[in-house]
């Protein structure tokens, strides 16, 4: 195909980076430039700002975040760095060429006190200096970039990296009982098809000239789960079932950084909009681990 798109990404080392840069590889109508902290520091502005302007990419898909949630409680100048500016400088530096971006944040920007599932317009609240932080970014990217797409996800895993579900897997390798909290809900979110559905995504705005409804959007795996029951299909699906998951409350395993009890984020503006929604987590879960 002449003149593929060129397509920046932020974060090639991570997990739903990773997975964009496999899936996007494939695709002969995209030019890939994938980066990482090797290529990039980003808690330098300038190098960071001059990568942009230099690769002149179409579009930028920002991944890289401070993700520790718990350490970020520590580190709260790193995250404001990684989650905040970082990005505001990206999306600068998009604006300047005229470039597009796609940035992700987190149900980590709610206070988890809902009970049914949040949509985009509700009021964040976020709890922790990673929500603050990601929120921050969020706000940030949208104030300095018209053409930016922000996906909202949350309970991401992969086959690979440091996540959940392999450290269920870890665990269920030397223990025969596992603790896991049952009174926290959410949505377990594969990497894979977190980055299929951005390259959908991707794809309906780059044929859509006029395309117009840029802004926030939640995309997270279908169904609902505690940990607890989230950790007993790991145990299933991966042949580990004589490993005995105890369900306990929150208040038994206290951390550093409060965690959203209600973690759940509507997908319907990502189905009106772009025709696009993610797989059942269980779906999704048997796929990883198949």
């Amino acid at each position: 195909m002449s003149n593929p798109r060129k397509v920046l990404i932020f974060g090639k080392h991570g997990q739903v980076g990773g997975q964009l840069v496999n899936q996007l590889a494939q695709r002969e109508e995209y030019a890939v430039v994938a980066t990482d902290i090797e290529d990039v520091d980003l808690t330098d502005d300038t190098a960071t700002r001059t990568l942009v302007i230099e690769q002149r990419p179409d579009w930028v898909i920002n991944t890289s975040a401070h993700t520790a949630v718990d350490r970020a409680e520590t580190e709260r100048e790193l995250a404001h760095q990684l989650n905040a500016v970082a990005p505001r400088v990206i999306a600068e530096a998009c604006s300047e060429i005229g470039a597009a971006m796609i940035h992700y944040s987190t149900d980590y920007v709610f206070d988890g006190s809902a009970s049914v599932p949040y949509v985009e317009t509700d009021q964040p609240n976020p709890q922790s200096v990673y929500g603050i932080t990601k929120l921050e970014g969020e706000r940030a990217v949208l104030s300095a970039l018209d053409h930016s797409l922000i996906f909202r996800t949350a309970w991401v895993y992969s086959k690979d990296g440091k996540n959940f579900v392999n450290t269920m897997l870890r665990l269920a390798g030397e223990r025969s009982e596992i603790k896991v909290v049952c009174d926290q809900y959410g949505s377990p979110t594969l990497a894979d098809d977190l980055a299929a559905m951005t390259i959908g995504a991707l794809g309906r705005v780059v044929v859509d000239t006029d395309f117009s409804a840029y802004g926030i959007y939640h995309a997270t795996g279908q169904g609902v789960v505690s940990w607890a029951g989230f950790s007993g299909e790991i145990m299933r699906l991966s042949g580990n079932s004589q490993v005995k998951v105890h369900p306990i409350p929150s208040s038994d395993y206290p951390t550093p950084a409060p965690r959203p009890a209600y973690s759940v984020l509507s997908n319907h503006k990502l189905k009106q909009q772009f025709g696009l929604e993610l797989p059942h987590w269980q779906d999704a879960l048997g796929r990883c681990l198949g």
